[in-house]
């Protein structure tokens, strides 16, 4: 395994979630990476987060964090000396864990082949997130736009004006205050995103925009991270009491129109909720699937099981 204080080659990775600096950013001293080197060079890469849970050793990735998983270099060739190469390092990857009990990861949508962690007693669920290629023709995303995206976007800007923020205080309080409305409590450390947005403004892209009235009350805001491959909307949070100016169609398709500066792909990283895939899907965006791959023993199976169970 790689030290987690040497960074791994900017290219070792199919998103900015795979990188080092981000990982380091997100879980500080608790990640680390299996690492298969060739001539010199790393051909197979595998980063993980470790973290305990009543006793049990989990392998798996930090919040705020689309997917981990395996990331392998190109293979020149065919189809069948591709899938063989695969079977190969995937094998390797495996072996080269650590003991744990349980391993939970999102593998990014560029992994098609789970069948090598199958065959080592993994399991796996399709999941699906909603993304739009094409970032740099505005026209055409408004055209593939619901008709009533569209028109709430336009009754937002009649009402707010979005900006970018460099102070990301200010997506957290409207965050807070959309899980606030469902009765519930922010879902990652607010430090861990100010963490993330001190790293995403030296390492990656992050742009915040916040949808304000002329009062200068927020009503929503988006925070998006990246680099040159893909955008990945990562926060977004709106005022209960201000819905209904249809600012949160707006901040997102300003997000949209902020991420073409430097790439032509926007992740909304999906959902599996029915509410919010739809939202998502009136964007025109296209259903993208992934895998999430697990792996646990019987008596850790249940034991997380009741752990998951308590903290609803």
């Amino acid at each position: 395994m790689s030290d987690a204080r040497t960074p791994a080659p900017e290219s070792s990775a199919y998103s900015i979630f795979q990188q080092p600096w981000w990982l380091e950013a997100t879980a500080p001293g608790h990640w680390d990476a299996v690492e298969i080197e060739e001539g010199g060079r790393t051909v197979a890469r595998l980063p993980f987060v470790v973290t305990k849970r009543l006793g049990l050793r989990m392998l798996g990735q930090p919040a705020l964090t689309q997917a981990l998983g395996p990331w392998m270099q190109p293979t020149p060739g065919g189809h069948s000396k591709r899938l063989a190469r695969e079977k190969d390092l995937y094998t390797r990857l495996i072996t080269g864990l650590p003991a744990h009990d349980i391993f939970r990861q999102n593998f990014h949508g560029e992994v098609t082949n789970w069948l090598p962690f199958h065959w080592q007693g993994f399991t796996q669920t399709t999941r699906y997130s909603y993304v739009l290629d094409g970032l740099r023709n505005p026209a055409q995303l408004l055209a593939g736009f619901s008709k009533t995206t569209r028109n709430l976007v336009r009754q937002a800007e009649r009402v707010v004006e979005v900006t970018e923020s460099d102070d990301v205080e200010d997506v957290l309080r409207l965050a807070e205050k959309t899980f606030q409305r469902q009765g519930k409590t922010l879902p990652y450390s607010p430090d861990l995103l100010r963490r993330i947005d001190a790293a995403a403004t030296r390492h990656g892209q992050r742009r915040a925009l916040v949808a304000r009235d002329d009062q200068g009350r927020a009503h929503a805001a988006a925070y998006i991270v990246g680099d040159q491959a893909r955008a990945y909307l990562l926060v977004t949070g709106a005022d209960p009491e201000l819905r209904r100016s249809g600012a949160g169609n707006l901040v997102h398709w300003r997000a949209i129109q902020a991420a073409a500066e430097f790439t032509d792909i926007f992740d909304f990283e999906g959902s599996m909720l029915e509410p919010v895939e739809e939202f998502y899907r009136k964007f025109g965006a296209v259903q993208s699937p992934y895998s999430f791959v697990s792996r646990s023993s019987g008596a850790g199976a249940l034991a997380f099981e009741a752990w998951r169970m308590l903290r609803r």
